[in-house]
């Protein structure tokens, strides 16, 4: 990206096309698909990029089996189209897992289970015309799924062996690390020519004979507004989608009602809960929750509940933390508490309500798409693995308004560069594993990040030990991601806040090593990176994200 200074000059200066407000997945998305369409886009986002929902996902790329109950087959029919879209785009960022229903002894094998994944798997069978096995780019395609013995079951989620598993159903789903998507998807945006930079607030729009004509924005800290120029405005905001030009949204009737839910996840060590595989789990009153292998620890959740507290910094819940510890407990039989949570977090989801009482499991993840008086274009509701048909509809909608012929390529534009190891420059210090870390969450890109870890030895040095992330990551996302403060690096551009937070609020040398590196690059002076390297404790207690 280029740097944010450049990127608020040219926003002051020029007239835009379109004008995304949000910076989140589907911003993001917004951004690529009008970009590509040939409009030129400004992007803006008030924090950091994907530091709302789209930072707390499941971090899962699913057609949502659990919607089946409700026979939403249009929505799972999508999002497997899309899933399936989204690994021959970006193989490096999303990629298979499989997944296991086990049974064990005395118990019934889960027959209902069985007929819903075979429902899955036609809706999952052809992809955008083509046959289940056949693609132009020749990438993976789930396999049906398939009864395994308890064997199998155990040498795929060892953490059950214990329990002697008799059977099991296995099937396939995708994960992927859900920031490093929206970071890609606004790298592509960029390279179509959109200009995006965050810390920039759009406190209002900008009308003229009550249409909208852009927004009034504000870079956060300092005092003086600046008026972004453009014929479209999208807003991209998300769970805050009813913030932005509120009394307008008050003044349409038809418009449906966003209800917040709270997700709330844990991450134990992969030495508690050993998985090569991911389990869906029994929470008990008909609920199944997740639990996942990811980047060496085990990712346990969600739960769902209706919430009305603090949209910018939304805690895991105390309560959904010891259900989801109680819920593994029963399944793995082990005897996990809270001092086993190495990290925790919680997302707000922006769900649609036609504005009765059901509880949010229920809401609709449907996405929807208004037009208010001003011309506002709104996009909310959907989820991570739909981002791209979002933008679609949005974009779709401009198109029609400008009554021109600009079809949509997002289904054509690979997301990011995939590299392999072997093609990555030798660095003194920097294992294999370490390489493949870098591929996988930069591509290509992953070269610029060891050529800074050339430059000075304590920079191929990791952030954490015990964990592959490089210290040359926090300069490259300070001078190529428009990188702000410490928290950015460890929640965002790398994971290691929700990997380890416990370890990095108990020690502050992390912390003080990345503020220097962030600092070198944005010429801060001691004081600011001794402020800074602070900041992170304060930060990660505002998340929740050391569950004590």
């Amino acid at each position: 990206m280029i740097p944010r200074k450049e990127a608020i000059e040219t926003l002051e200066r020029e007239k835009f096309d379109v004008l995304v407000i949000g910076g989140g997945i589907t911003g993001a998305g917004v951004a690529l698909d009008a970009a590509s369409r040939g409009y030129s886009v400004a992007l803006v986002e008030r924090s950091d990029f994907a530091a709302g929902t789209s930072s707390r996902s499941s971090k899962m790329v699913h057609g949502g089996l659990r919607y089946l109950e409700n026979f939403d087959l249009g929505l799972v029919r999508e999002a497997l189209l899309e899933r399936q879209l989204l690994v021959e785009l970006a193989p490096h960022l999303v990629w298979p897992i499989s997944f296991i229903v086990p049974t064990f002894e005395g118990e019934r094998k889960a027959y209902k289970f069985g007929v819903a994944l075979n429902v899955y798997n036609v809706l999952s069978s052809t992809r955008f015309g083509r046959g289940r096995r056949s693609s132009k780019h020749g990438t993976w395609h789930p396999s049906r799924h398939r009864t395994i013995d308890g064997a199998e079951v155990s040498e795929l989620i060892p953490a059950l062996e214990s329990r002697n598993p008799t059977s099991g159903y296995l099937f396939y789903d995708c994960q992927t690390d859900d920031v490093r998507l929206v970071l890609s998807v606004l790298g592509e945006a960029e390279r179509f020519g959109a200009i995006a930079v965050n810390g920039v607030e759009a406190s209002r729009l900008a009308e003229e004979g009550g249409h909208a004509v852009g927004a009034v924005c504000r870079e956060v800290g300092s005092d003086g507004d600046f008026e972004i120029k453009a014929d479209n405005i999208v807003n991209a905001t998300g769970v805050w989608a009813d913030k932005l030009s509120p009394e307008e949204i008050a003044e349409q009737e038809e418009i449906p009602n966003i209800r917040p839910s709270r997700g709330t996840h844990i991450l134990v060590s992969n030495e508690h809960i050993p998985m090569n595989s991911a389990a869906v789990v029994p929470a008990g009153e008909g609920r199944l929750i997740f639990s996942l292998p990811w980047f060496g620890r085990t990712l346990v959740g969600t739960t769902d509940k209706n919430y009305e507290g603090s949209l910018e910094h939304p805690k895991p819940d105390s309560d959904d933390v010891d259900y989801l510890l109680s819920a593994v407990n029963n399944f793995f039989a082990t005897e996990l508490s809270r001092d086993d949570v190495v990290g925790a977090y919680a997302g707000v989801r922006p769900l649609i309500s036609s504005g009765d009482t059901k509880r949010s499991v229920d809401i609709s993840r449907k996405e929807e798409l208004y037009e208010t008086s001003s011309g506002l274009l709104t996009i909310t509701g959907g989820k991570l693995t739909t981002y791209r048909r979002m933008a679609k509809m949005t974009v779709d909608r401009i198109v029609e308004r400008d009554g021109t012929e600009r079809p949509c390529i997002t289904h054509e534009i690979p997301i990011g560069r995939q590299i392999h190891i072997s093609a990555l420059p030798a660095v003194e210090g920097v294992t294999d594993e370490q390489k493949k870390t870098l591929a996988n969450r930069y591509g290509e890109a992953a070269r610029q990040v060891l050529e800074i870890a050339q430059t000075h030895s304590d920079l191929a040095k990791p952030i954490l030990d015990g964990f592959p992330d490089l210290l040359a990551e926090a300069t490259f996302a300070a001078r190529y991601e428009q990188v702000r403060h410490v928290e950015d690096v460890f929640f965002r551009r790398t994971r290691l806040g929700l990997l380890s937070a416990k370890s990095l609020c108990d020690n502050d040398g992390p912390a003080k090593r990345v503020a220097r590196a962030i600092g070198k690059e944005l010429k801060w002076g001691r004081m600011t990176v001794r402020r800074q390297a602070k900041r992170w404790f304060e930060d990660a207690e505002k998340e929740g994200a050391n569950v004590v």
